[in-house]
């Protein structure tokens, strides 16, 4: 088939691999502009972008759809789908009706739970025991069209991380299929009950409240592993947890009760396993603790 890939971050990259070990013609990939990053704030293309290009595909990045010079030259590929994995710009409707069979995405959610930008975080914060991928036809809505094909996994312990990385590889399997052979996979209507919508994560959801439940306070660590880190602040510092385990310890909220580093919570406690000082690598609590003494009885 003649594609039309679309998607900016490391989400995205092994569809756009499959499509092309598929034997798929790729005839150009959408992603977001250059962003600024870095200590000189030089500007570095998406993952999608650079994956792209040493590919050898020619990469548009237009900061918007909705002007008519970009719907033109969008419609003038002439392709035969649209593949859509976390792009990031809203697709307008000619944007959707351009390609013959219009624009199918790969979208890290059970669908109709979790419509939205942070599917992945929000499923472990909920606590969910199960999530997964669905290759989705767009439509106007926000996630709304209907489904092929779908992929589940549990959560269980995972990070965002670890569950990013196995559903994008679930995802790129299963758009392959799709493609493979449309008839097989007809799209099927989601259910009108069971809609809940993921919002966009803010950085500010990322400070550990240790009065919650311990439970939600080790799922919120697993959530923003790797980006953005759960943490907290000690003496005008910033700790990161990256890891941690549940235990049945009790205590003020907030308060470290042993030697090992357990901070109780609202019920329960934690014991991180896997700690970051601001400026410094992630590292086990005990090396940590012997740079940087945090005592018992310490108020976090």
């Amino acid at each position: 088939m003649r594609i039309i890939f679309m998607g900016t971050p490391d989400f995205a990259v092994p569809t756009l691999d499959a499509l092309i070990e598929a034997g798929h013609d790729v005839v150009a990939a959408y992603s977001q502009p250059p962003r600024r990053a870095g200590r000189g704030k030089s500007l570095r293309p998406s993952p999608v972008h650079a994956r792209a290009e040493a590919l050898g595909i020619a990469v548009r990045t237009p900061v918007s759809l909705k002007g008519t010079d970009e719907q033109a030259a969008f419609a003038a590929l002439n392709a035969d789908v649209a593949v859509v994995a976390a792009y990031g710009l809203i697709l307008p409707k000619p944007i959707l009706a351009a390609p013959l069979m219009g624009c199918l995405n790969v979208h890290g959610s059970l669908l109709p739970r979790w419509r939205g930008a942070a599917p992945i975080q929000r499923a472990i914060l909920a606590g969910d025991e199960e999530t997964g991928v669905g290759i989705m036809e767009m439509e106007a809505g926000l996630d709304t069209g209907p489904v092929r094909l779908e992929g589940r996994t549990p959560i269980g312990r995972k990070t965002a991380g670890e569950l990013t990385e196995e559903i994008a590889a679930m995802g790129a399997r299963l758009m392959v299929q799709v493609l493979a052979d449309p008839d097989a996979h007809p799209p099927v209507p989601q259910p009108e009950k069971g809609v809940t919508y993921a919002a966009k994560i803010d950085k500010s959801e990322a400070r550990i409240d240790f009065t919650q439940p311990a439970d939600q306070v080790e799922r919120q660590i697993r959530a923003f592993n790797p980006v953005p880190g759960a943490f907290f602040e000690y003496e005008g510092e910033r700790f990161r947890i990256h890891a941690a385990e549940v235990t049945g310890d009790s205590g003020a909220p907030g308060t470290v009760i042993d030697d090992a580093f357990t901070i109780a919570c609202g019920s329960g406690a934690i014991r991180p396993t896997l700690v970051q000082r601001a400026g410094k690598g992630a590292m086990a609590p005990a090396d940590l603790l012997r740079g940087f003494a945090i005592p018992a009885g310490t108020q976090l």
